[in-house]
Parts: structure tokens; sequence; C-alpha cells
């Protein structure tokens, strides 16, 4: 493993995001690396889902934290979400409430909301 550790995103599988989101989440958290949990429209899921669809994004939450130990778990939405087809100001509510879903697992971790805008730039919620 890194010296620098790991970070984690809950981002959307959309492969126009992966890059800025992970160049964003290594400069914020000076990790080396980002484990990346996908889902189309995770913050939809993680706000509006079922308890099940919620459980597998946990567990794979889970093991960046318990293996890679993550210290930095980062939701994400994005413009033009193919998953979450609502507009920003809704994609902006559920990714607190994703936050507070992601907080309460207990997880000794620090979570933040991530926006990535329609020209590809993130910005922190």
């Amino acid at each position: 493993m890194s010296e620098k550790g790991f970070a984690c995103a809950i981002n959307c599988m959309d492969g126009r995001v992966q890059l800025p989101v992970i160049q964003f989440v290594r400069q914020l958290s000076g990790a080396e690396y980002v484990d990346m949990v996908t889902e189309p429209g995770p913050v939809r899921i993680l706000s509006e889902g079922k308890p099940e669809e919620t459980e597998q994004i946990k567990k794979r939450v889970a093991i960046s934290v318990q293996k890679h130990q993550s210290r930095l778990v980062a939701v994400v939405a994005h413009y033009d979400c193919a998953g979450n087809s609502v507009d920003k100001s809704h994609q902006l509510t559920q990714i607190n409430r994703a936050i507070e879903q992601i907080k309460n697992w207990g997880f000794p971790v620090e979570v933040i909301g991530l926006w990535v805008d329609e020209n590809w730039q993130v910005s922190l919620i």
C-alpha cells in the first residue's frame, strides 16, 4: 500500500466524471489512490433507494475503509446524469441526504459531497 493512502468516492458510472473526481479527491485529501464505488445515479440510490441497493454500496465502501484505510468518502452527483435525470437542485438535496446516510453507517471517515458541472469541473458541496 501507498504511504499516502486511499480515499473513496461513491461516483456515477458515467465515464465523463471519473477522472475529474479522482483528480479532485486526490488533491483535496492528499491520497494517492481513490477507490471508486460506481452506480448510475448513486445519490438517488443512497437518498431514495431500496435498502438492498444501499447495502451493496455500503459493502463496497466498507472494503475501502477497512482494507485500504480510506479516511475520506466523497459522494458525487453530476450534470446530465442518465441514471438520475433530475435537476441540479434536486440532486444537491439528494447529496445531502446521501451524506447523512453514509455518516449513519458509522465508519471513521469524513464524508463530503461533490458536484460535477457541465464543464466537468468538480466543486465541494
